[in-house]
């Protein structure tokens, strides 16, 4: 009975792309990202305000995060988690690394790699400081082979996942290859992480992409951002090698949904025009010239790449693809500041009791009717949005249902 209570399947959310803004000796690692980033802060908002069971905190390679996970544990406010990862008040951290490759001839990319204990991260981290120039830092270039890499994560039990894989800046496909096997050994591949501005289907146009288990992250630079795009992932427990169980879709263990922005909020949807500052929402954009000012300074939006480079006629959406649901997040829903946001979580725990438990009339009874049934619609993917180009993010552009 005890045996088969431990590989009873739970549904666990799940968001693996949470950068680290400081130490707590107040060392920068993500220059952009916020000051409260740190690995206890994220680990907090993770448990307690979002309700994410399995987080990937990717700039666990810093000597100086390493120093804040040691200390936590040190001190019992966080214990090693059973099959891998750092386990607090229920959700299971994941210790990653953001690492930025550029092949001769080729722009820049970055991947994800994540290891399954401190121990092992410390180590990768040493062979990575003698290939890169600030190892403190976030995402930075590692001038060694590609496959060279793919032989240190996997050589240390690691897994890799080339992170938001169409975006024009720094993803793969969008800026780097029109083939993931131009840079990589597509054996030791493990999932790939979509993007904001991306979806299952938009994907479905590669066909190299078609034995994958997709992800959607967060790429959080903030607190709030946490769980902006999430999965959710059917696991016996939170940890490093049911995570890995899932993404080969083993014994039971899959990603059974993924819930991200309909890519017309993402950053990078849409061709841009940095001429005029046009987003070129057309059915066919040209990759040549704005056609409101005629300018060629165009950034190249990740709808209109993917279907230069595309090797289908139709996208295909393999069978073991788990749905893909378009949930705009709550930050971004017109008149939920932060008085009624508080409010909500009051009443319902985490931002995900609010998103997948709570009904619309309970949702009314503490922030009111119009506010719920906004919340309703974002749920559904139904509000009515604006296209995202350029490092803009589209907005909400009705209040009502």
């Amino acid at each position: 009975m005890a045996l088969e209570e431990e590989n009873k399947l739970h549904s666990f959310y799940c968001d693996l792309h949470v950068h680290i803004g400081r130490t707590t000796e107040g060392q920068a690692v993500k220059i952009s990202g916020s000051k409260n980033l740190t690995f206890a802060g994220i680990a907090k908002e993770a448990a307690e305000r979002k309700g994410i069971g399995l987080i990937g905190i990717i700039d666990s390679h810093s000597p100086g995060v390493q120093r804040d996970i040691r200390h936590s544990l040190e001190s019992g406010e966080m214990t090693v988690a059973d099959g891998g990862g750092i386990a607090y008040r229920g959700t299971t951290i994941l210790l990653g690394s953001e690492i930025e490759i550029r092949e001769p001839g080729r722009k820049e990319c970055h991947v994800l790699a994540f290891m399954p204990d401190l121990e092992t991260m410390a180590d990768f981290s040493s062979w990575m400081s003698k290939h890169m120039r600030n190892v403190n830092l976030s995402s930075q270039r590692l001038y060694a082979p590609s496959r060279e890499l793919q032989d240190e994560i996997y050589g240390r039990g690691g897994i890799l996942i080339p992170a938001h894989i169409f975006t024009p800046h720094k993803g793969l496909y969008g800026c780097a290859a029109e083939r993931m096997a131009e840079l990589f050994d597509l054996e030791r591949i493990a999932a790939v992480e979509l993007g904001l501005s991306a979806d299952s289907e938009m994907a479905g146009y590669i066909s190299e992409l078609d034995s994958y288990t997709f992800l959607t992250n967060s790429d959080a630079h903030s607190l709030g951002k946490i769980g902006r795009e999430y999965n959710v992932i059917e696991l016996a427990k939170p940890s490093f090698s049911e995570l890995k169980l899932a993404l080969k879709r083993k014994a039971g263990r899959k990603v059974s949904a993924n819930f991200g922005l309909n890519p017309r909020l993402g950053k990078y949807h849409r061709t841009y025009c940095a001429g005029c500052g046009s987003i070129i929402d057309e059915a066919y954009a040209t990759s040549e010239r704005c056609p409101y000012c005629g300018s060629p300074k165009l950034v190249q939006g990740v709808f209109d790449r993917i279907l230069s480079i595309a090797d289908r006629g139709q996208p295909l959406v393999p069978d073991h693809r788990p749905p893909y649901h378009y949930q705009v997040p709550l930050e971004f829903i017109p008149g939920l500041g932060p008085a009624k946001m508080n409010a909500l979580l009051a009443a319902f725990g985490t931002e995900m009791n609010i998103l997948h438990g709570a009904g619309e009339a309970e949702i009314a009874a503490v922030a009111g009717t119009e506010l719920a049934a906004q919340i309703v619609l974002a749920r559904t993917g139904e509000l009515a949005l604006s296209a995202g180009g350029g490092g803009t993010y589209g907005k909400v552009m009705v209040n009502k249902k």
